[in-house]
């Protein structure tokens, strides 16, 4: 098996992806953004600030006070996580592991190992959030309204951005990594 190497240099061609482009880069960071009101309105609630509900309300369906002072800020973590990740597609991260993550660290990311769950993430996060959506006449009918209703509902329309801007993000990264010379 032979392997191609340079002429100049003795060494194997180096394979360079091309830059993401602008619209690609301020995409994935407008992700972490459009995830953010929901988490601020859900750790508002954590920490008792009044987001309309009764106190039989946060005591029943989220468990306030009680494990929801934990579950709320654990789910909100998480949120934000899955959102920064999209940066790696247009970051470096993306093309190689960073040296800290055991086993794979400083190794080249394979394209697919980044476009099937960016790709299934964003299809799933559409479906998730565009059927909260069709069904916000019932969420939480009765025991949230007036201003309080349209304050939650505002801070969880910008989540109906992400799964569209994520699949765009991954679009833009497979095609980039199709053209790596």
């Amino acid at each position: 098996m032979t392997t191609e190497t340079s002429s100049a240099t003795g060494q194997p061609p180096s394979i360079t992806t091309p830059p993401p482009p602008r619209w690609a880069r301020w995409a994935a960071h407008a992700v972490p953004l459009v995830a953010l009101p929901s988490s601020l309105w859900r750790l508002a609630m954590a920490a008792g600030l009044p987001v309309g509900y009764s106190d039989e309300v946060l005591r029943t369906d989220y468990d306030i006070p009680g494990a929801g002072y934990l579950i709320l800020p654990l789910i909100t973590v998480a949120q934000e996580a899955a959102a920064l990740l999209t940066l790696g597609l247009v970051g470096n991260w993306g093309l190689v592991a960073p040296r800290w993550i055991p086993f794979i660290g400083g190794r080249p990311v394979r394209p697919m190992a980044a476009v099937v769950p960016a790709a299934l993430g964003a299809l799933i996060i559409t479906l998730v959030t565009f059927s909260q959506w069709m069904l916000w006449d019932t969420v939480d009918e009765g025991t949230l309204t007036g201003a309080h209703r349209a304050f939650m509902g505002w801070c969880y329309a910008p989540l109906l951005l992400w799964g569209p801007l994520l699949a765009a993000v991954t679009v833009s990264y497979h095609l980039r990594r199709r053209r790596e010379r």
